[in-house]
C-alpha cells in the first residue's frame, strides 16, 4: 500500500458491489482492501494499519455489528461507516451505540459515500482544541488528550466520542450547552438517531463520573445539557 494514501478496510459480502466500491474508492485516491465476510475483515484489521472502515451489516461468519464492536474495543477513534440494506430504527441505534460514525442504507449513490467519507475525515482532522486540555472535576482529573479519567491511582479510558462530549461540557462547566451544538460539534449533523445516541453517551459519562458526588450532569428539556460542579 502507498503510505501517503488513506487505507480503507472494506467488508462487503456482495461480490459485485464490493468490487464496484473497491474500484470507485481506488479511483478517488484511497488504498482499499476488500474482505467478503466479517471474520476475514477482522483478520485483515489485525494485519494492516487501516485509517478507515466501511462495513456491511449483514455478512456471513461475523456480522457488521460484531465486527465493529471488536474493532472499537481495539481502536476507539478509527472512523466506521455501516452499509446496509436494512433501515430499521433499532439497527441504527445499535450502530450508534457501538460508536460508528455514519450509516448508509442501500441502494446508495457512490458520490454520497465519497461525500460522507470526506465529511468524517474533515471532522477527524479538525479535532477541537479543548481535547488537548486537562480538566479538574472535583477529585477526578479528565485528561482529554489521552482520553482518560484519573481518580487517585485509578484510571479509566474513554472512547473518542465520550471524550469529545465531556470536553465540550467541561469547557462550558456550570453553563448550559445546547443539544444541537453538541451534536454538530461531535457528529457534524443533527437528527433523531444522533439525538438518541447523544443520550446514550450522556448516560455513560454520568456512570463514569458517579464516584464524584460534586459533579452533576443535568438534561434541561428542550434546551440542552449542563455539567455543574459544586465548589
Amino acid at each position: 500500500m502507498n503510505n501517503n494514501k488513506l487505507k480503507i478496510l472494506l467488508a462487503e459480502d456482495d461480490t459485485n458491489l464490493g468490487f464496484l466500491l473497491l474500484e470507485f474508492l481506488e479511483t478517488n485516491g484511497f488504498d482499499v482492501k476488500l474482505y467478503r465476510d466479517g471474520k476475514s475483515g477482522l483478520k485483515g484489521f489485525h494485519s494492516y494499519d487501516f485509517n478507515f472502515c466501511i462495513l456491511d451489516v449483514m455478512m456471513p461468519f461475523m456480522d457488521g455489528f460484531t465486527l465493529a464492536e471488536k474493532i472499537r474495543s481495539q481502536n476507539k477513534s478509527i472512523p466506521i461507516i455501516f452499509l446496509t440494506a436494512r433501515s430499521m430504527k433499532e439497527d441504527k441505534m445499535r450502530g450508534f451505540q457501538i460508536g460508528i460514525d455514519d450509516y448508509i442504507t442501500k441502494p446508495f449513490d457512490e458520490d454520497e459515500l465519497l461525500f460522507r467519507i470526506q465529511s468524517i475525515l474533515k471532522r477527524v482532522n479538525a479535532e477541537p482544541k479543548e481535547v488537548k486540555n486537562v480538566y479538574e472535576l472535583g477529585k477526578i482529573k479528565f485528561d482529554a488528550e489521552n482520553q482518560e479519567l484519573k481518580i487517585g491511582k485509578e484510571s479509566k479510558r474513554l472512547t473518542s466520542k465520550e471524550t469529545k462530549v465531556l470536553s465540550i461540557l467541561a469547557k462550558s462547566k456550570n453553563n448550559i450547552v445546547k443539544r444541537e451544538d453538541l451534536m454538530i460539534q461531535v457528529w457534524g449533523e443533527t437528527d433523531y438517531f444522533i439525538g438518541r445516541s447523544l443520550d446514550v453517551f450522556i448516560s455513560k459519562i454520568r456512570k463514569h463520573l458517579q464516584t464524584e458526588p460534586k459533579i452533576k450532569i443535568e438534561t434541561i428539556p428542550t434546551v440542552g445539557i449542563i455539567l455543574s460542579l459544586e465548589e
